[in-house]
């Protein structure tokens, strides 16, 4: 299994994000200089991983600019779509080929993190990108889960699933509909809240995931497994 994350910042790397913002930075064997969610792939999967797994977007800018000082697109006019959403995918292509473990096998699964929040100007290339991606790859072989907060307010107690609708219906606006949702909540989804998400968001309720408040990290990957997450894949 391969993982790895892409993300809208327009910087290179993380070795100069401030830690009051993004927490330290995680450094890979190959030395670069990563967000901490790559030392989380590597802790909860048992790979290793490249400064290359961490794509962002001032990597394509720089790659695509220097392509086109090389002269490599031939004079022609270098816009977001084709040439960033061609990078992105040869990008995601590339990378999911290398191995991450010992054996040096290729990877059968690649895991990857697009970061940031529905709606944000700064990862429409990369939600463009995916979408043409999902059938260049072929669609049985494309799975898209988006993560959304199911917010709780303390003063009713009740779980609210508006911020869902809304992302599931921009994201389907932009060619991209969700096979899985996985809500993060405080507390369990109860039973009608799972329902209602289920038929405002075009998914069975078996394709809604809760992913509530635990006492420990590595207790996630279990409520994963408990729901059916796996069976969901291997059936795929």
């Amino acid at each position: 299994m391969h993982g790895w994350l892409s993300s809208d910042y327009s910087t290179r790397a993380a070795d100069t994000f401030s830690p009051y913002e993004h927490g330290e930075v995680f450094v890979l064997d190959d030395g670069g200089e990563v967000d901490l969610d790559l030392g989380n792939y590597e802790r909860f999967l048992d790979i290793r991983l490249t400064k290359d797994n961490n794509l962002t977007t001032g990597k394509i800018y720089q790659s695509v600019i220097t392509k086109e000082r090389r002269g490599d697109y031939l004079g022609k006019t270098v816009q977001v779509v084709p040439h960033i959403t061609d990078a992105i995918q040869e990008w995601v292509m590339q990378q999911a080929k290398v191995s991450v473990d010992d054996d040096g096998v290729e990877p059968q699964v690649c895991v990857i993190e697009l970061g940031g929040t529905v709606g944000d100007i700064e990862s429409m290339p990369f939600i463009e990108a995916f979408r043409q991606f999902q059938f260049k790859v072929k669609r049985e072989n494309f799975l898209f889960s988006l993560v959304s907060l199911v917010p709780q307010p303390s003063t009713t107690g009740e779980q609210k699933t508006k911020p869902t609708h809304n992302s599931v219906r921009e994201l389907c606006g932009l060619g991209l509909s969700p096979d899985l949702i996985v809500c993060r909540c405080s507390t369990p989804l109860e039973a009608a809240v799972k329902e209602k998400i289920s038929m405002f968001c075009h998914v069975e309720p078996e394709q809604v995931i809760c992913i509530h408040d635990v006492s420990s990290v590595y207790k996630v990957p279990l409520l994963m497994e408990d729901q059916g997450m796996v069976d969901f894949f291997a059936d795929g």
